[in-house]
């Protein structure tokens, strides 16, 4: 059954928050879109209409041998939705705000409304940056679910909203622990991740070594939510194939650092066109540190303490994808309706009738590959 939470738009657009970069994991199906997500123990679906978020829960058991259970769990997911989509925040009045101190966000405000910045898992968060290395979206996106649909043994399957009688697997993404194995590298360059790979492999495989197996490494960085912003930076630099950038989009994305403005090419131009930086918009130049801290430091002081959040709306419109993006049409006015829930769904491996399903609070799914 669908859940239903008064939120409008103009504080969270999920056509251009779940699309713009900053999370790869999340797919869209049917028409409108439904957007789901694999989380360690259930997948999260969402909808929405210019007034509404719509979610619901799918869990690895059967539904209607555990409604208590159903009912525990999608108050969980709402607090989870919460928190991830960082709703504690006004939106509206942060666009006011920079509206006022920056014309150029004020002629992009409207069209580009309801652009938050999601609080990711910090692992997953990381491991997908790494990815993102000389990259683009689309690209990324096929990279992170290849990684997850190796690495992590499938949690369940829903079937397509366009096509019921077609399953659609979602797997959760795997732990530090599974990517630090040693034959993660070779599996990965088959995968076609090229450098990355080992980055991924010697990434996890620090984590675990320094900081131990299971939820521990993920506790480290976590816990990195609570230390300075230069401190955070610097234990994420350790890490291999961790350079500013990287390091950047970690600590604006996932640990609360919303201050934080990563600069890679693409942002680089937008301070040269747009707020007065010296250089070429046709000519590619060398980022070094000077440079690095030259942008970021005026673009904090165009923007303030959410300078990160500001920083992400102008990154969306300055993307090609999102040429259309916010021009009104037949499609973008009319109210979607929550699709109807679709027949009882099958977990891989399933549980016998009559057993105790597992517990469905959010944690790290027991299950691992072997």
């Amino acid at each position: 059954m669908w859940q239903s939470l008064p939120l409008p738009q103009s504080q969270l657009c999920l056509s251009a928050v779940l699309k713009c970069g900053q999370s790869f994991r999340w797919v869209a199906v049917g028409s409108p879109p439904e957007y789901r997500f694999c989380l360690r123990d259930r997948v999260v679906c969402l909808n929405q209409s210019p007034t509404t978020l719509f979610y619901r829960t799918f869990l690895p058991y059967p539904q209607p041998s555990a409604l208590p259970q159903q009912h525990i769990a999608e108050a969980e997911t709402l607090v989870w939705l919460k928190d991830y989509f960082q709703l504690d925040v006004d939106l509206q009045k942060l666009y006011a705000e920079w509206a006022a101190r920056d014309k150029v966000f004020s002629s992009i405000e409207t069209r580009f409304a309801g652009i938050r910045m999601l609080r990711q898992d910090p692992f997953e968060n990381l491991i997908s940056f790494i990815c993102s290395s000389n990259n683009n979206i689309g690209r990324i996106t096929k990279m992170v679910q290849a990684l997850c649909k190796h690495y992590s043994a499938p949690l369940l399957s829903i079937p397509d909203p366009s096509d019921p009688l077609v399953e659609v697997e979602y797997h959760p993404f795997p732990s530090p622990s599974v990517l630090a194995a040693p034959g993660v590298e070779a599996t990965l360059r088959d995968l076609g991740f090229g450098y990355r790979a080992k980055f991924i492999q010697r990434t996890a495989q620090m984590l675990v070594d320094t900081h131990g197996s299971g939820e521990l490494a993920e506790k480290f960085l976590a816990n990195l939510r609570n230390t300075p912003t230069e401190e955070a930076r610097q234990e994420l630099l350790k890490f291999m194939g961790v350079g500013r950038k990287v390091a950047d989009c970690v600590l604006l994305m996932s640990l609360d650092k919303k201050e934080v403005v990563p600069v890679d090419t693409h942002v680089h131009q937008i301070a040269i066109k747009h707020y007065g930086l010296k250089g070429s918009l046709n000519a590619k130049s060398n980022m070094t540190p000077k440079l690095y801290e030259e942008i970021n430091t005026k673009l904090v002081a165009v923007w303030g303490d959410y300078a990160g959040w500001a920083h992400s709306v102008l990154f969306t419109s300055d993307l090609k994808a999102f040429s259309a993006h916010g021009v009104e049409t037949a499609e973008t006015t009319a109210l979607p309706t929550p699709p109807p829930t679709p027949s009882p769904l099958k977990r891989k491996g399933g549980v016998p009738e009559g057993d105790v399903p597992p517990s469905p609070l959010i944690g790290r799914a027991k299950r691992r590959r072997t």
